[in-house]
């Protein structure tokens, strides 16, 4: 009698509480929906340096596809849009696609630009691609205050100083300069997307 009583003890005791098991649950789900929301993110932002790299090689090899590498990039940018509508709402999603179109756009004219070695032109296009970062941060910013004004502008004008190496590379045929030029634009932005979502999910944390 004492035997079965001990084994029911301990049966008892092995079974986890009913809170407990819940709180397990909701932590993975968070965790889930967090990684979930990252691996996302890691993909429109992926997109949009492969695409801006299939573009830039594209141009400056007067290749066929480049218009048709201009066009994926584009739609880049309204997926970008879309996925920070989901949680900021349509017209912010609309207003970051316009500021990341209109970045793409200037730095097609950059570009062209350069592959004509036309240093004023390219300056000029230059500027008004850091001033268009510097808007894309200000609106992010203003968004989430996850998102620090400085901290964004920094990591824009790294993806805007990245980028041009890789066309400078291109230009002048350095393959080797182009595949770190690449290398370094890739790296850095999955820290950007990184940061983004862990911003997110800290504003947002019911949601995760």
């Amino acid at each position: 009698m004492k035997a079965l009583a001990f084994a029911s003890l301990v049966v008892v005791a092995s079974i986890p509480a009913a809170p407990a098991v819940a709180q397990t649950a909701h932590h993975a789900a968070v965790t889930s929906a967090a990684v979930t929301l990252h691996q996302d993110m890691r993909k429109l932002w992926t997109d949009h340096v492969v695409w801006t790299r299939q573009y830039i090689v594209a141009a400056i090899g007067d290749q066929p596809d480049a218009q048709a590498a201009a066009n994926r990039l584009m739609k880049n940018q309204e997926d970008i849009g879309a996925a920070v509508a989901t949680f900021y709402g349509k017209p912010a999603g609309d207003k970051l696609t316009g500021l990341l179109k209109e970045h793409i756009s200037i730095a097609v004219d950059l570009i062209k630009a350069a592959k004509a070695g036309d240093k004023a032109s390219q300056q000029q296009a230059d500027a008004k691609w850091h001033r268009n970062g510097e808007a894309i941060a200000a609106f992010l910013s203003g968004a989430n205050p996850n998102w620090p004004r400085a901290t964004l502008v920094e990591m824009m004008n790294t993806h805007l100083s990245t980028t041009t190496d890789e066309v400078v590379a291109r230009l002048t045929k350095n393959w080797d300069a182009d595949v770190r030029a690449f290398d370094t634009v890739y790296a850095h932005i999955l820290t950007m997307s990184d940061a983004l979502s862990d911003g997110i999910v800290k504003q947002f944390p019911g949601k995760f």
